[in-house]
């Protein structure tokens, strides 16, 4: 018999491959049209309609491009400045981030804003995440100074606090040497375990920070977010949403929530402007 260790490589690999597989041709075939397409453009200049920049923060697997090929040109088109970054990057691992120590990723983030703030003369940015992208920029905000810097933060089925998939890592004690694995080749992962050290520390205290406004966006049929009230946040300044409140039609999952979900984009864009908000509803996907 193979020791466990053995076995779980080409397994992880394989998980990892499937995973990202429809990311991969993306990303080959849009990396050099993204500019095209207005995002990321440094010479743009908030307006008085929209006076401050958008910061995308794409998920785990996830890159600053593929991420946001719709989302990004919808808010473009709606006058916004608009700006997206990779961060967690491993080592000899192309287009699939996100899988780098999640402190050390907002460590990245705060750079990043901060490179936007000057290009832009804004003085706070709103921040867009989906995934470990919604749930990343809470530790910037919390232990890094990022409230200061970020009116809004918007996630799309984030993983706040943390994911069981659907009950799997539930069974990784009874596997020697996976938790070890997952820790060692992609910590991003392990962070995002439900009950670990990094999200423990993330949620102590409680889940927010004054002066910051926060909205959860979430899916009823999330699979890997699990389960997915768990992506909810408790605080003063929050709103959780679930799209299926919004439109019982609405069917999308974990991945398509980023992607291609017109009806969370535009609750996402209510969140960006309060004051302008018009309510979602199944009609939204033709906004």
């Amino acid at each position: 018999m193979l020791p466990w260790r053995r076995l779980l490589r080409p397994l992880a690999a394989l998980a990892l491959a499937a995973a990202a597989l429809a990311p991969t041709t993306a990303a080959a075939n849009t990396a050099a049209s993204a500019p095209s397409s207005g995002w990321n453009n440094w010479s743009c200049k908030p307006s008085a309609a929209h006076p401050r920049p958008v910061v995308l923060v794409h998920g785990t697997f996830g890159n600053s491009v593929d991420n946001w090929l719709g989302l990004a040109p919808y808010l473009v088109h709606r006058g916004y400045c608009v700006y997206s970054l990779d961060y967690g990057q491993l080592p000899n691992v192309p287009f699939f981030h996100g899988l780098g120590p999640i402190d050390k990723s907002a460590e990245q983030l705060r750079v990043f804003v901060d490179k936007v703030l000057a290009a832009t003369g804004s003085a706070e940015t709103d921040i867009i995440g989906h995934s470990q992208g919604g749930m990343m920029p809470r530790h910037y905000l919390k232990f890094l100074g990022g409230a200061d810097k970020v009116n809004a933060l918007i996630g799309l089925a984030p993983d706040n606090h943390g994911t069981t998939l659907l009950g799997f890592t539930k069974l990784l004690p009874y596997f020697p040497g996976a938790e070890d694995l997952i820790s060692s080749a992609t910590p991003g992962l392990a962070d995002q375990i439900a009950g670990s050290a990094f999200l423990d520390k993330l949620n102590a205290g409680g889940d927010t920070v004054p002066g910051v406004t926060y909205t959860v966006i979430s899916t009823q049929y999330d699979q890997v977010v699990t389960p997915y009230r768990s992506q909810f946040l408790t605080g003063p300044n929050v709103r959780n949403v679930v799209l299926q409140d919004l439109c019982p039609l609405d069917f999308s999952e974990h991945v398509t929530i980023g992607l291609t979900d017109r009806i969370a984009w535009h609750e996402a864009l209510n969140a960006l402007d309060p004051a302008h908000a018009e309510r979602t509803t199944c009609a939204s996907v033709f906004d």
